[in-house]
């Protein structure tokens, strides 16, 4: 039991480190410009697919983290579980985002950071990703062949 907790709290640790290098590069890599609707802080479709396919490597991964940590037992139905609950708490505190967020005007000049801490999703977005984020975990999870 101790071993299936230790392997679920690494492997969520993981994908979070993950994740945000990951995001990291990829705005980085294609800017705001690719980011953005035009004008505003919503996320546009391409980011919304770059988002999907991070997810879904990330959640990979950390499913077969899970997996070669606990051994054996079923913890990584536990790491989708926390995946889905945790990820719909962060869904649920992106739609107040969305909502302070909506109307308002983004610049070409804005900066960076501002950007990022005002973007938002479209609202069906954050709900998605934690359900792609355990088929994902579940996925890396039969990566790993039975020793």
């Amino acid at each position: 039991m101790g071993r299936a907790i230790l392997a679920i709290v690494i492997s969520y640790v993981a994908m979070l480190v993950l994740a945000f290098i990951a995001f990291t590069c990829a705005f980085l890599l294609f800017g705001s410009e690719v980011a953005f609707r035009p004008g505003t802080y919503e996320t546009s479709t391409a980011w919304v697919a770059v988002a999907f396919a991070i997810n879904i490597v990330d959640a990979i991964i950390g499913g077969f983290i899970c997996v070669l940590i606990a051994k054996r037992g079923r913890a990584q139905l536990g790491l989708a579980i926390v995946v889905i609950v945790l990820g719909l708490l962060v869904a649920f505190a992106d739609t107040r985002k969305r909502d302070a967020n909506v109307g308002l005007v983004r610049a070409a000049e804005t900066p960076k950071m501002e950007a990022i801490q005002k973007a938002y999703w479209p609202v069906w977005v954050p709900f998605a990703l934690p359900f792609t984020g355990a088929v994902g975990v579940l996925i890396g999870a039969k990566l790993k062949r039975p020793s």
